[in-house]
């Protein structure tokens, strides 16, 4: 025992790079020559524990190759679980055109480290009819709670299960001071942007049913919300529908969303039970609006897209992509056009939806849309490796 002091000094004496516990290389790799923006890098925090076995998750860092700290954060979908198991650790770089190889450290720190500035955030909104709302820095929506279709609603009682858009014009979070601003008030763009979009009972971007290959049977209003994680960089929740009756089938819908900073698209996963069947036909949707818009339907890359304009304001895109091979074609009805896909009981269904808005100032026209959504399905095809070393 009385070496130990030598021991520890001896310890502190020793070069960060020689305490393999406290630290670890991530080498993150890809094969597209195009650039890469806001890639998300997910490293299992069961990975970054096995590599510094003490590490806490408000005691690590990742810095980038020149040292520099990128905002980070630790997800936990089960937090009464214990002893806790953390699900993962999140953190995004800009791979430039042509780099094709990134290095980061992940590194346990001394002191805890501040929580980084929130790009995404996502809440249950009881104050509005139990809505539920969700942005990040580039778009923000909405869907539609129990509350909804209940006396309390008024002449604004509605059952629908579509996707609103909210069109932003800047990168804060601004869900909160809108609901603040009150109803009517937040269909006036003062400066940070608007909720332009109509949805009423259609689909909105990227709300879905069953499709009979002429009918499209649609849920209720989502039952129960969950929020599973809540930022800085990527926010996931989860909204249930209760069973409805879809051309003879009884179907029940649990839809999980990963909402990334940086993306014009959020990631949808929808996992249905269905009695009776082992599957059904999907037609995930995006509604018509009397404004002349301009539909592509891309059944190469697996995207459905609208281009439309406002009188007032300005252009909005909104879209759905399925990843490589889902794509069974198109179809439309008096309120949306449709993707169609396929559904296998207790499987989720993978697809992608959002918007851009012209006057956010990034993506100004209908072929700068479906550039974007090309270099989306280039990106989905050609994913990241990632390689840890010590």
């Amino acid at each position: 025992m009385k070496f130990q002091p030598v021991l520890l000094l001896l310890a502190a004496a020793l070069p960060l790079g020689l305490r393999a516990a406290d630290k670890f290389t991530v080498t993150v790799t890809h094969d597209l020559a195009a650039a890469r923006p806001a890639e998300t890098i997910v490293i299992p925090f069961s990975e970054v524990r096995q590599r510094i076995p003490d590490v806490l998750i408000d005691h690590v860092v990742v810095r980038d190759a020149k040292g520099k700290i990128v905002p980070a954060q630790v997800t936990n979908f089960n937090p009464d679980e214990r002893p806790a198991k953390y699900d993962e650790l999140v953190f995004q770089h800009d791979f430039a055109a042509g780099e094709k190889t990134a290095k980061f450290t992940v590194e346990k720190t001394s002191e805890p480290v501040p929580p980084f500035p929130a790009k995404v955030f996502a809440r249950y909104v009881p104050e509005r009819l139990d809505d539920f709302a969700w942005e990040n820095d580039k778009v923000a929506h909405r869907m539609y709670g129990p509350g909804l279709d209940t006396p309390a609603a008024g002449k604004s009682r509605m059952i629908s299960s579509g996707i609103d858009v909210w069109a932003k014009r800047v990168s804060y979070p601004i869900v909160d001071r809108w609901y603040l601003k009150g109803h009517d008030a937040y269909h006036t763009d003062t400066g940070e942007g608007l909720d332009l979009y109509d949805v009423g009972t259609a689909r909105g971007t990227g709300g879905l049913g069953v499709w009979d290959g002429k009918n499209l049977y649609v849920s209720a209003n989502y039952k129960t919300w969950k929020v599973l994680a809540n930022g800085p960089i990527r926010a996931v929740f989860e909204l249930s529908y209760g069973t409805w009756d879809a051309a003879g089938a009884k179907v029940s819908e649990v839809k999980r969303f990963t909402v990334d900073a940086g993306h014009q698209l959020d990631c949808v996963e929808s996992t249905f039970s269905i009695e009776g069947k082992t599957e059904v036909p999907i037609a995930i949707g995006i509604t018509k609006h009397k404004t002349n818009g301009a539909v592509t339907k891309d059944q190469k890359d697996g995207f459905l897209s609208y281009w439309e304009q406002y009188p007032k304001d300005g252009q909005l895109g909104t879209a759905v992509v399925l990843p490589a091979g889902e794509c069974g074609g198109f179809a439309a009805n008096s309120a949306d056009n449709l993707i169609l896909a396929k559904a296998v009981s207790g499987k989720p269904l993978r697809y992608y939806a959002g918007a851009a808005w012209d006057r956010a100032g990034e993506i100004a026209s209908k072929d700068a849309w479906n550039a974007y959504l090309s270099a989306w399905v280039a990106r989905l095809n050609a994913p990241i490796r990632v390689q840890y070393s010590d």
